[in-house]
């Protein structure tokens, strides 16, 4: 594992818990490609940071704990309960599951979130 490997490991997800989609995007690739859950694939570094923020958007806050983390080869698979505070106040925590695969630059190239985040939004307004 490289060393930047190790440091994206260590402040990404804090940047994901700040709800900093720009921070959290510098770890991708010019090229990555995002997908969460069943949904599209996201192309590009651009979309896959307005996918976050809109999603950011629907959420008052989001925090990690970390249940286990397993590296091969380029990818970073991490087990995480996610608690999601929603707008009403509520918190809902979730099993969530995160792959991710590094390029030569050892920046994101494929990004990759599995979880059912229906519960997160059950009963609030439909996304605009």
């Amino acid at each position: 594992m490289t060393e930047r490997r190790a440091a994206t490991r260590m402040r990404m997800f804090d940047d994901i818990e700040r709800m900093d989609a720009r921070a959290w995007a510098q770890y991708l690739a010019p090229d990555a490609v995002m997908r969460l859950g069943n949904d599209a694939p996201i192309y590009g570094r651009d979309r896959c940071r307005a996918a976050v923020e809109a999603f950011y958007a629907r959420i008052d806050g989001l925090r990690y704990d970390l249940v286990e983390l397993w590296e091969h080869g380029e990818a970073t698979i991490v087990e995480a309960n996610v608690t999601y505070t929603r707008p009403d106040g509520e918190e809902v925590t979730l099993p969530v599951v995160t792959i991710y695969r590094t390029d030569a630059n050892d920046l994101i190239s494929d990004y990759r979130v599995y979880t059912d985040s229906a519960p997160v939004f059950a009963g609030l307004p439909a996304a605009a």
